[in-house]
């Protein structure tokens, strides 16, 4: 199988690179995948047709045109987009994403979305041993009111707890610093993580839904019917 991954920064990109190959297996044995950062969020178009400039690779402003060119790429047997849910309603936003989708039937690819509820950094939070594998001096005081993928301003929480001088202290120097402090986050905290050790819900969805998407490739059923169609 192979999977076509979008997210929205090059952070997370980093941490996935890591953690793919334990979810599905080294590259090629079996399935295969490609990562594709973006830089931001940006915001689906009205009316679902792109109009940004692609160079500037803001990954909602062109996930029509994106999924519509999968549709019609031969290879690519799903397609899964990793978000920041940052403090929209989820199941709304779910449902926004859902229509980019069906803009593309009948030819709409196997599309996967996974929110991370509110930033990507809750799933580093979510693995509390790794995290303090990590970074050994975290202050505990912050960490231990951290309510796990709630609403709270995450990313500057974790800079509070693990960075010197906190969030403000990166606010301060301004870009390109809270770039290269989520990177650090990624390659540091990323190795460290365990799979089933997680407490993210949003993690976990993640992780399930990448498992059951391999599985069903795998199902001789699905094998078969795709096999007609081709």
């Amino acid at each position: 199988m192979h999977i076509e991954i979008l997210v929205e920064d090059s952070s997370g990109e980093k941490l996935l690179a890591i953690l793919l190959p334990r979810l599905l297996g080294s590259q090629g044995n079996p399935h295969t995948w490609r990562l594709h950062s973006y830089k931001g969020i940006g915001r689906i178009p009205r009316g679902l047709t792109t109009k940004a400039d692609p160079a500037k690779r803001i990954l909602l402003d062109q996930l029509p045109r994106l999924l519509r060119g999968y549709s019609k790429t031969p290879g690519i047997d799903a397609v899964v987009v990793v978000l920041d849910a940052d403090k929209r309603d989820c199941a709304e936003f779910l449902c926004e994403l859902g229509a980019v989708v069906q803009s593309c039937q009948p030819q709409a690819p196997k599309t996967l979305f996974r929110l991370a509820i509110e930033e990507i950094e809750a799933w580093y939070l979510g693995d509390r041993e790794a995290l303090l594998a990590a970074y050994p001096r975290a202050r505990q005081n912050i960490l231990d009111r951290y309510a796990q993928d709630s609403i709270c301003d995450t990313w500057q929480l974790l800079a509070d707890a693990i960075y010197p001088g906190g969030a403000a202290a990166i606010q301060k120097a301004g870009w390109p610093l809270p770039g290269q402090v989520k990177h650090e986050w990624a390659a540091k905290i990323g190795p460290m993580m365990e799979l089933e050790r997680n407490v993210s819900p949003s993690f976990g969805k993640l992780r399930d839904g990448l498992r059951r998407l391999v599985a069903q490739y795998s199902h001789p059923t699905y094998r078969a019917a795709n096999s007609k169609e081709s």
